[in-house]
C-alpha cells in the first residue's frame, strides 16, 4: 500500500440531523482512515423524525465544488448519494469526466429516508438511470430502490429469497452499472448480494438489529465501499467490509438522539469518550501556562 494518504469524495446532501448524508459520509470515511472531500448537492433540514425542506445546490456549484476539488487533490474513489433532482443528476455526471479514468465510482441511489421522506423527485428518476447508472463502478441500492430501478416495485416483500434478489440484480445491471451490491436492510435475512460483472455472484451474510438505530445505515455502507476501493480491496472484500461496519454501527446506534430512527455510530462514540477523558486526565500543571 502507498503511503500517500487516500482521499475519497462524497457527491451528496447534507443532513442538518448530522445522521445521514454528507455528514455519514465523511464519519464513515475517518472510520476508515481515509481522508474525506466533499461536493455538496442539495441542503435539507432534517431530523431523526422528518425531512421539512430541500433546497439544491445550483449546478454550476455542484461543478465547480467537484472541479476545485479534483484540481488540487488526487481522488482515489467517489461515492454519490443524495442527488435530489434532474439538474443536479446532469451537474454530477458532466462533473464525473473531470476525474482520471478508473477511478471507482460508487452509487446509492437514494431515494426514500429513513423518515419515509421522498428525496429523489419522481422526475429524476429516468436520468438518473440514464446519466449515472452507465458510470458507476457499483450501484448499491436497498431492495426497494433496486426494485424501483428495475421496474417491479410492487414485488417488494420482506421474505425475498436470494434467488429474487439476484433476479433484481440482473435487470438493475442491464441498465448500465458494471456491478449491483442489494443491500439487506429491508429483507428477512439481512444478507447483502454482489452481482459483478462477470457474472459472478456472493452473498454477505449479516445480523439483524431490531433494536438498533439505522438512520444513516445506507450512506455509511456505500462509503465504507468506496473508501475500502480506495484502500486497495477487490469489490467482494469491500463489499464484506461494508456489511460488516454499517451492521456494527447499526447496532451501536444512538437510540437516545432524537425521537424517531436514531442514527448510526459508525465511530463508537463511547470508545473515543473515554479516549477523550484518558487525555483530559492526563493533562499536567506543564501542559497550562499562566497569562499573568
Amino acid at each position: 500500500m502507498s503511503d500517500r494518504t487516500p482521499v475519497c469524495l462524497t457527491i451528496a446532501s447534507s443532513d442538518s440531523g448530522g445522521g445521514a448524508g454528507i455528514q455519514a459520509d465523511l464519519k464513515a470515511f475517518a472510520n476508515a482512515g481515509v481522508h474525506g472531500t466533499s461536493a455538496i448537492v442539495g441542503l435539507t433540514a432534517q431530523s431523526t423524525v422528518a425531512v421539512t425542506l430541500i433546497e439544491p445546490v445550483s449546478p454550476e456549484m455542484i461543478i465547480g465544488q467537484i472541479r476545485t476539488v479534483v484540481d488540487d487533490i488526487e481522488i482515489s474513489a467517489v461515492k454519490i448519494g443524495m442527488v435530489g433532482r434532474r439538474e443536479s443528476i446532469v451537474a454530477v455526471a458532466e462533473a464525473l469526466s473531470l476525474l482520471p479514468a478508473g477511478v471507482p465510482i460508487v452509487l446509492d441511489p437514494v431515494m426514500v429516508a429513513e423518515s419515509g421522506a421522498r428525496l429523489l423527485e419522481p422526475s429524476a428518476h429516468d436520468t438518473l438511470v440514464t446519466e449515472l447508472l452507465p458510470l458507476v463502478t457499483v450501484v448499491t441500492p436497498n431492495l426497494p430502490e433496486a426494485l424501483v430501478l428495475a421496474g417491479r416495485a410492487g414485488e417488494l416483500s420482506a421474505d425475498a429469497t436470494d434467488e429474487l434478489v439476484v433476479d433484481v440484480a440482473r435487470a438493475v445491471a442491464a441498465l448500465g452499472p458494471r456491478n449491483v451490491l442489494i443491500t439487506g436492510g429491508h429483507r428477512g435475512q439481512a444478507h447483502d448480494v454482489l452481482l459483478q460483472a462477470d457474472g459472478s455472484v456472493t452473498t454477505f451474510p449479516g445480523e439483524r438489529y431490531p433494536d438498533g438505530a439505522a438512520h444513516g445505515s445506507g450512506c455509511t455502507h456505500s462509503s465504507t465501499l468506496a473508501a475500502r476501493l480506495a484502500l486497495g480491496d477487490d469489490l467482494e472484500r469491500a463489499a464484506a467490509v461494508a456489511r460488516r461496519v454499517a451492521g456494527q454501527a447499526v447496532r451501536r446506534g444512538l437510540r437516545d438522539v432524537g425521537v424517531g430512527a436514531g442514527p448510526v455510530d459508525v465511530l463508537d462514540l463511547p470508545a473515543l469518550r473515554e479516549r477523550a477523558a484518558r487525555d483530559a486526565a492526563e493533562i499536567s500543571e506543564t501542559d497550562r501556562v499562566a497569562v499573568p
